[in-house]
């Protein structure tokens, strides 16, 4: 039963109704765009600043531990937000929410490899983790499906109370999966100590840090131009109305990616880097051609992006060799993280000079320069 419940933690962790409504709700409060921008960079920021920090802690102390107490965090920070909607009350929330997305991060992962490795599973971590990957894809559509009837009878607190329900049953999850394992605390320097010798592994250890470097870059680009997927529609010159049948087509290209990250895991360098070349190049015609037809090739791109995210990741956990597992995997996502946030900053930069499909040409071609890194790399095999 333990995949089962990885996948049940995955879909209530991305099964909020109040996704597609906050940002209504910051609006109706009376908070300006400028205001709303500082929302969401506070939450990049706290992520950034606890998810090093956490993935230790889920080596010294307990991943299952931390998997509970996240979602606590999010349900608290979003129950704030409908009880008392005010500027401080939704910074709060996302520092809730972005210590929850820290806590999680590294310790799932560490959590789902280690227990798979004793069950004499770690060759089908990659498929686990891609179907979870999409199972948390097709949360989140199903949030946002049935957010509109809930929010018209109930309004915010009905979304917001699904909400906290769905992170109270995801906590209630976390407590039941298994953690047969003997913390690294005990081992002499406790959580210091952890901490040194995850950054050191990390930064060290040249198979470690180019998978680090890899699922970085893959993850963080394609995640970041997600955010911007309704703008890029909307200048194919389709009605207001098609645009999120547009968006439905990039999401079922992102799952069926995650489905496609079993064999996917098998490529060598060459081919896995190839698959990255064709697409960012899918990516860059599809967003260029201005035409709804171009969304097939966005949506292909993404699924292969996601595919190369789910391998990344599988091929980082295969090289960890310390004990400190969550460390390691932690830093990866702040890696990801700032990627992610020079993503932001370079489409922000360019939007008032640029069409959204030249940007996102632009910004898939570090897709390439990665593509040619791994083909001419000596690197571990995947």
């Amino acid at each position: 039963m333990f995949v089962p419940k990885l996948y049940v933690y995955t879909f209530l962790g991305e099964f909020v109704l109040l996704y597609p409504v906050y940002t209504l709700l910051f609006t109706d409060t009376g908070l300006s765009v400028a205001e709303t921008s500082s929302l969401f960079v506070i939450w990049s920021v706290t992520g950034m600043v606890l998810e090093v920090p956490s993935g230790a802690w889920a080596d010294a102390v307990s991943r299952r531990l931390l998997l509970c107490l996240g979602p606590l965090l999010a349900g608290t920070g979003f129950a704030l937000w409908v009880l008392f909607p005010s500027y401080w009350a939704f910074a709060l929330g996302f520092v809730l929410w972005g210590a929850e997305g820290a806590l999680v991060s590294g310790a799932f992962e560490a959590l789902a490899y280690e227990e798979l490795d004793r069950r004499g599973l770690r060759g089908r971590y990659a498929v686990i983790m891609g179907r979870a990957h999409s199972i948390g894809i097709v949360a989140a559509a199903s949030a946002i499906a049935l957010a509109t009837p809930v929010f018209a009878l109930g309004g915010y607190p009905a979304v917001g109370a699904a909400s906290v329900l769905s992170c109270l049953l995801c906590a209630a999850t976390a407590l039941t999966l298994p953690e047969r394992r003997t913390p690294s605390a005990d081992s002499d320097g406790g959580y210091l100590a952890i901490l040194r010798a995850g950054v050191a592994e990390a930064r060290t250890d040249r198979n470690v840090l180019q998978a680090l470097v890899l699922i970085s870059v893959v993850t963080a680009i394609w995640g970041a131009l997600e955010e911007y997927v309704p703008f890029l529609a909307a200048e194919t010159g389709v009605p207001k109305t098609a645009v999120p049948l547009l968006v439905l087509a990039v999401w079922v290209g992102a799952s069926a990616g995650g489905l496609l990250s079993g064999p996917a895991q098998r490529l060598a360098e060459r081919p896995f880097a190839l698959i990255l070349a064709l697409a960012a190049l899918a990516m860059a015609a599809g967003a260029l051609v201005r035409h709804p037809a171009g969304f097939l090739l966005v949506a292909l791109s993404f699924g292969a992006f996601q595919m190369a995210a789910v391998v990344a990741d599988a091929r980082l956990q295969e090289r960890v060799t310390g004990a400190q597992r969550a460390t390691v995997t932690s830093v990866a996502g702040l890696g990801t993280n700032v990627v992610t946030l020079a993503v932001y900053t370079a489409y922000g930069a360019g939007s008032p000079f640029l069409s959204h499909g030249t940007t996102f040409a632009l910004l898939v071609l570090p897709y390439l320069v990665i593509a040619l890194w791994l083909a001419r790399e000596r690197v571990a095999p995947m």
